[in-house]
């Protein structure tokens, strides 16, 4: 059993919808044409105007955007540009908004940043929060069963209905299918997979007891959000295994102009809970529970994610 720092960034995923990325599947969004909506059409382009920043989310929580309003505030802020949210109708929608170039920066999940990149998208990541100073980006994806459950294991799942968040999530399902695999169990034909929408949802249904007899989940929401939003109570909920994920990406479009790419990055890169708030941007309590600082990663610490794509063979792999 393994554990890990408690989920960062990955939580600003859940932002609220302010728009919707239904709209923009392979044949209906295409990038920006040449000479459109540019700063410089020789130097980059943005998904809407110069004016904005179309910021994409994978779905998930229902309570996240008035959590990390401060962030998003404060990207605008930086860099003088309309942040507009945008959060998808699941991870698939993100993944072909950000192969057709509608999204300038983004929260993403891991696996989910494997898939855009592999399609094309192009994308790089910025960086990764941590909640603690000197703590290692990452999260965990928890097993988890009804209190007083007889499911005490993974191996143990076998023939029940099992919770999931979506195809696309990386703690909700990738590292899921590779425990589940590594038990010699199918995800897909050994269990009674039930896809919830949102980490939050696939924790809720599964204290239930219900629609679900166990399921997966991010540590965040498992131990602390799903409590405090009222959508079970402390000990409804058992944890029977844990799972190191990486962290979930902020990104950023290679196609912006390269002194935005350059401002996104001087501005966003180790920043701390005190830099935000020296720029005059109020800090709420539930800030601090998820933020302390933004860490920057390369590509290649998605490695892992790659390899379990790999080890499962998932078709969500690939976009």
């Amino acid at each position: 059993m393994k554990t890990s720092t408690r989920r960062g960034l990955a939580i600003v995923a859940g932002l609220s919808l302010l728009g919707t990325l239904a709209a923009c599947s392979p044949s209906e969004a295409t990038p920006p044409a040449e000479g459109g909506d540019t700063a410089n059409s020789q130097e980059g382009s943005f998904a809407k105007d110069e004016n904005t920043l179309v910021m994409g989310m994978v779905p998930d929580q229902q309570s996240v955007e008035n959590n990390f309003e401060p962030l998003v505030d404060y990207i605008a802020a930086k860099t003088g540009k309309k942040v507009e949210l945008v959060q998808s109708t699941d991870y698939a929608a993100l993944v072909e908004a950000a192969i057709a170039g509608r999204i300038d920066i983004g929260s993403f999940s891991g696996f989910t940043y494997v898939a855009a990149t592999n399609g094309g998208a192009p994308l790089t990541p910025i960086g990764v929060t941590v909640t603690e100073a000197g703590e290692e980006p990452g999260y965990e994806s928890l097993a988890v069963v009804p209190k007083g459950s007889d499911i005490a294991s993974i191996k143990d799942m076998k023939g029940h209905k099992v919770c999931f968040v979506d195809p696309g999530s990386t703690s909700g399902y990738l590292y899921p299918s590779a425990e589940l695999l590594a038990e010699g169990i199918n995800p897909e034909s050994d269990v009674t997979p039930v896809f919830a929408g949102g980490h939050d949802a696939s924790a809720q249904k599964t204290a239930q007891g219900v629609e679900c007899e166990a399921g997966f989940a991010e540590d965040a929401v498992v131990e602390t959000t799903g409590i405090a939003d009222g959508l079970f109570a402390e000990g409804d909920l058992t944890v029977i295994n844990r799972v190191t994920v990486p962290g979930a990406p902020l990104v950023m479009s290679t196609n912006l102009p390269k002194d935005v790419q350059s401002s996104l990055k001087d501005a966003l890169q180790n920043i701390t809970l005190d830099g935000i708030e020296a720029e005059g941007i109020t800090i709420t309590e539930a800030f601090k529970a998820y933020f302390y600082e933004l860490v920057p990663v390369e590509d290649s610490y998605y490695d892992s994610v790659r390899k379990v794509c790999e080890e499962t063979g998932a078709a969500q792999c690939q976009p």
